[in-house]
């Protein structure tokens, strides 16, 4: 793909994305969520491999549907109520109909299946986007359309997100596809909240992208893929090895990591809103997720291969870690000593 290319896709990537963020008309958000579907298919197709034109031919099918879902429910809300406003969305179907749309914009379960399938399919640069950039815009309106959307409802995808998400990626080997579902898994933590602290959704996306991106571009500078290369890695790139480790362990929601925080302050907001089981349920199925970063961690660490591999030896690489990834594990992982500052703005 030639830089001129790459610079439209990129912009237009940009474009879309503030269109949909700043309107408050359903159809100037309807329009930004198309120019993202169309800039982003180019790039998850780039490589022209059977996998990745199948990856793109199925992320337009969702997103399409997911679209036409969206624009239906807002028809449908402005001939009862006569309003285009995004924030007036009052009737209890077009309410139904758009919670669908939203979910199958940001793979929530059950509307989660084409996620783990048009990641492995991209490549990593593109899987990246796929998991922070393009998810912000879904993510706005959930948060805009919040208080209309039905609570109980969304409690119960929620669980489901989280419970399938770390079920399905036990058994993976495929790097991107544990990601994939662990973001399916981390999408149920901020649905649960929507209804209840809108701000807390947005800053638990804020801190997943961030240490998302922190995981991406580690792999994709040590050129990793699958868990057997992963466990080769150490004797080329013993640093950011390390840093993936602790990134991992900021992403599973361990205590002295940045990804404890917006857990933390999930957990305490649905107990004062009397959720005390769904934050049980909820914290307890998030312990499968948990299992597979930890194995992703063993295996990011290793210094000796358990068994005899077909992939050959890497030599240690004396390349300085590029300073854009060291600064995002720095936040990945020691932001919560900060979080009363953190906790002002939410």
């Amino acid at each position: 793909m030639t830089p001129q290319a790459k610079l439209i896709f990129t912009s237009s990537l940009i474009l879309g994305t503030t269109i949909t963020i700043s309107s408050n008309h359903w159809i100037t958000a309807w329009a930004g969520l198309e120019i993202n579907t169309l800039a982003i298919l180019p790039l998850i197709a780039k490589s022209h491999h059977p996998r990745a034109i199948e990856a793109a031919t199925k992320y337009f099918l969702t997103q399409a549907t997911a679209s036409a879902l969206l624009l239906f429910s807002a028809m449908m809300n402005a001939w009862h109520t006569g309003q285009w406003d995004i924030t007036q969305l009052t009737h209890p179907t077009a309410c139904l109909i758009l919670t669908s749309a939203l979910a199958m914009k940001l793979g929530l379960a059950p509307f989660h299946f084409w996620f783990p399938e048009v990641l492995q399919g991209s490549p990593l640069t593109t899987a990246l986007l796929l998991s922070t950039l393009m998810k912000f815009p879904p993510m706005t309106l959930l948060f805009m359309t919040s208080p209309s959307l039905n609570p109980t409802l969304l409690t119960y995808m929620a669980i489901l997100s989280t419970a399938l998400g770390g079920w399905m990626g036990l058994n993976q080997t495929q790097i991107r596809k544990i990601l994939a579902f662990s973001s399916i898994s981390h999408l149920g933590w901020m649905a649960i909240i929507v209804s209840y602290h809108p701000k807390l959704t947005l800053l638990n996306f804020y801190l997943y992208s961030l240490i998302t991106a922190t995981v991406f571009l580690t792999l994709n500078t040590i050129k990793t893929s699958k868990l057997s290369t992963l466990m080769t890695t150490w004797t080329k790139t013993p640093a950011l090895s390390t840093m993936l480790l602790l990134t991992l362990l900021s992403l599973a929601g361990l205590p002295p990591f940045t990804g404890f925080l917006p857990k933390w302050l999930i957990i305490q907001e649905l107990t004062k809103q009397s959720m005390a089981p769904a934050a049980t349920t909820i914290s307890l199925l998030s312990l499968l997720s948990l299992f597979f970063y930890l194995r992703l961690a063993y295996c990011a660490t290793i210094t000796l291969p358990p068994h005899t591999t077909n992939h050959m030896k890497q030599w240690h690489i004396s390349k300085p870690t590029p300073s854009a990834i060291a600064i995002l594990t720095t936040t990945s992982t020691m932001l919560l000593p900060i979080s009363p500052l953190i906790l002002t703005t939410v």
